[in-house]
C-alpha cells in the first residue's frame, strides 16, 4: 500500500539554493550546504531544505516530509536522498529501515587516533538538555564504523559508515569515545592547537565554527530500476582548508578523493 496522499500546506514553497547530485523521475540526491535546516521544526518554519524542495517541484507536497527519505544536522554538509513520487517513497523508506542504503561520511577530529574500529552505543536523548543526545543503555540501537583516512598532530581525518541513523549519531559516538568533531558546539572540545602551527591553521581552527562532518557517498539500488547507484560528494571548502593547513603542505580535492574507506 502507498502512502496516503495528501497536500501538506503548512510547508510553504520557497526558493532556497541547494545543489543537485543526481535526479530522475523517481529520485533526487540533494548535496546540501552546510548551514541549511533539512525540515521545518521549533524555531524554524521556513528558509528549510523542505521548503526549497516544494518550490523545485510542487507535486512533493502530496508526499510525506516533501519526499525525504533522512535528513542532516544543519551544519553537516553533503548528500541526501529524496523520493518524487509515492512509489519510490514506499521504496526508499524500506531500504532505509532494512539499512540497504549505504551512508559514508567524512570528519575531521580532535585527537591523534591510534586505529579505525566501531561505536556500538545505545542513544538517546539527554534529559538535562533537548537539544543534546547521550549515551544511555535504554537509548536506541546505534552503530558507527570508522577507518583513519589521514593522521595529523592533534587531529584525525576520518571515513565513517552508518549502520543506524540515530540523530547525532556520529557526532554522539565521536564524543563517547573522546574523539569530538573539529568545531562541534555541542558535543566538542575545548580548541587545541598543535605545537608549532602556522598562523594559518591557528587561524583556520579559530574561525571553524561548525563540526567538521560531510556526508559524502551514498550507495543504493534505485527504487524502481534496481540498478546500484553510487553518488559521491566533494569534500566542502571549508573542510578542505582545514585537511590543507594541517598538511602544512600543497594538498588537493583530488588527494582528498583519493583517501577511501576500505571496501572490506
Amino acid at each position: 500500500v502507498f502512502p496516503i496522499i495528501e497536500n501538506r500546506q503548512e510547508t510553504l514553497a520557497e526558493n532556497i539554493d541547494f545543489g543537485i547530485a543526481h535526479e530522475d523521475e523517481d529520485i533526487l540526491i540533494v548535496d546540501k550546504p552546510s548551514g541549511l535546516v533539512v525540515h521545518p521544526g521549533h524555531g524554524n518554519h521556513t528558509g528549510t531544505l523542505q521548503n526549497g524542495l516544494l518550490y523545485y517541484l510542487p507535486s512533493l507536497k502530496y508526499l510525506p516530509r516533501g519526499g525525504l527519505i533522512h535528513r542532516l544536522d544543519k551544519d553537516t554538509s553533503g548528500l541526501l536522498v529524496i523520493a518524487k513520487t509515492s512509489r519510490s517513497y514506499k521504496q526508499m523508506v524500506s531500504a532505509l529501515q532494512n539499512r540497504k542504503i549505504l551512508r559514508e561520511y567524512r570528519a575531521i577530529c580532535v585527537g591523534a587516533m591510534s586505529s579505525g574500529g566501531m561505536v556500538d552505543a545505545n542513544i538517546s536523548r539527554n534529559t538535562k538538555n533537548r537539544i543534546k543526545f547521550t549515551i544511555s543503555k535504554k537509548g536506541k540501537h546505534a552503530l558507527t564504523h570508522f577507518r583513519i583516512l589521514r593522521k595529523f598532530e592533534k587531529h584525525t581525518y576520518l571515513g565513517l559508515r552508518l549502520d543506524t541513523g540515530r540523530t547525532h549519531q556520529i557526532r554522539v559516538h565521536m564524543a563517547h569515545i573522546k574523539y569530538p568533531l573539529l568545531g562541534d558546539p555541542l558535543y566538542g572540545k575545548r580548541l587545541i592547537i598543535p605545537r608549532g602551527a602556522t598562523k594559518t591553521l591557528q587561524s583556520k581552527l579559530q574561525h571553524f565554527k561548525r563540526q567538521a562532518l560531510h556526508a559524502n557517498r551514498i550507495r543504493f539500488n534505485h527504487p524502481i530500476s534496481h540498478k546500484e547507484l553510487i553518488i559521491k560528494s566533494k569534500i566542502p571548502e571549508d573542510i578542505l582548508s582545514i585537511l590543507i593547513a594541517l598538511s602544512n603542505g600543497p594538498i588537493q580535492q583530488e588527494d582528498i578523493e583519493s583517501l577511501k574507506y576500505p571496501e572490506n
